[in-house]
């Protein structure tokens, strides 16, 4: 093998990569149109002194949640200095200090020199001060503060920032959940919700066709012309919307490629599609799985073991077969399974007979998945049974 060859930049069929990175966020939003105009709408009280007003944006993963926050808050940044947006990944940064430091960082432009709290505290109040601004905050994978307890101080601490700095006003919330099952603003306390009062902004699972103007797009923006043929790409949209993950279709578009470079060749096939399906897949089902609760967890690792064992999967059945492990009712467990099939995890198919489960991973897939808990979770996840 000539190694030298690895290293030749013109061999490859990426136009711009980027396109096709996690953090990418797009010139333009595909359908998400009346989503800017929500957060716009929320956002423009502070342009004329007042805080922020404050959001819920709920949705499956996949659908567009970050991407719109992020997009809409770079032009915020980029059209007024009245307004500072600041992006927090709570599955990151979940702790007091942890937040904090990440939003002095973004107003200074370094971290804190400090890490205690009260610090990081006096250095953001200080920054909004002198700019005369007025802080807004996306709280991404909030739920991840609900797990470490920091939920309610935080929110209470940047809803009231005028309570410890009388010139100051309140920052505005956009709190982000993958989880259809988490009620938020319930999860608030009194104090918390009595400034709160959050508008829930919805976010539905892309159609095909949007799907497919989605992906075209990237395709036109990130790779040579002629790299994925329509015929491939049609499969890539069939899988994503499959999976009703929009990242998933990106995900494969980019590993493809790879694999069409590793080996030389200018076009991407089906088979370069297929044969990192099972890389691409994995990560997506780790984070739904992440969202569940515990409870929901030992339920889809049961299904995982019926579907395995060949048993007969009809709700009814699969019931009676977990009762020997899960001490549920039938209401929890069909609120249980309704919650896997919301995450995508699971589809629930309407028969003559009743409800039959199908499990949309393999079961391996779904052991591992299980095995790698969520937040707040103190166990790996279920034992398998002998």
């Amino acid at each position: 093998m000539r190694y030298s060859s690895l290293l030749r930049s013109d061999q490859t069929l990426f136009r711009d990569p980027e396109v096709f990175e996690s953090t990418y966020t797009p010139e333009h939003l595909h359908h998400r149109d009346a989503q800017v105009r929500e957060l716009a709408f929320l956002i423009r009280p502070a342009l004329r002194g007042a805080s922020p007003m404050n959001a819920i944006l709920r949705g499956p993963p996949g659908t567009g949640k970050t991407t719109t926050v992020r997009r809409v808050f770079a032009e915020v940044a980029a059209e007024t200095r009245r307004v500072v947006p600041v992006y927090v990944n709570c599955r990151q940064d979940h702790t007091l200090l942890a937040v904090y430091r990440c939003i002095s960082r973004h107003l200074s432009g370094y971290a804190p020199p400090s890490r205690h709290l009260d610090d990081v505290r006096e250095m953001i109040a200080a920054r909004l001060r002198e700019r005369d601004a007025r802080l807004l905050v996306c709280l991404d994978d909030a739920d991840y503060l609900i797990a470490a307890g920091t939920y309610n101080v935080l929110l209470y601490q940047l809803l009231r920032l005028y309570e410890g700095w009388s010139d100051l006003r309140g920052a505005g919330v956009f709190a982000v959940t993958s989880d259809l099952a988490l009620n938020l603003y319930a999860e608030a306390d009194g104090p918390v919700r009595s400034v709160f009062h959050p508008t829930e902004v919805n976010f539905w699972p892309y159609t095909k066709t949007e799907i497919r103007g989605i992906l075209s797009d990237r395709v036109r923006q990130g790779l040579y012309p002629g790299v994925v043929p329509a015929t491939v790409l049609d499969l890539v949209v069939e899988m994503t919307a499959g999976e009703q993950d929009v990242r998933v279709g990106i995900a494969l578009l980019r590993q493809a490629c790879l694999q069409a470079e590793e080996d030389g060749r200018r076009r991407v096939t089906r088979k370069d599609v297929m044969g990192v399906v099972a890389e691409v897949r994995s990560p997506a089902l780790a984070a739904r799985t992440a969202a569940l609760s515990s409870g929901e967890r030992a339920l889809l690792y049961r299904i995982a073991e019926q579907s395995l064992s060949g048993a007969e999967m009809m709700a009814g059945a699969v019931f009676e077969e977990v009762q020997d492990y899960l001490a549920v009712g039938k209401t929890t467990y069909h609120a249980r399974l309704r919650r896997l099939a919301d995450a995508g995890i699971i589809d629930l198919l309407h028969t003559g007979k009743g409800y039959e489960v199908f499990l949309r991973y393999a079961p391996d897939e779904v052991f591992a998945a299980c095995a790698l808990g969520g937040p707040g979770d103190q166990s790996p996840g279920c034992p398998r049974k002998g």
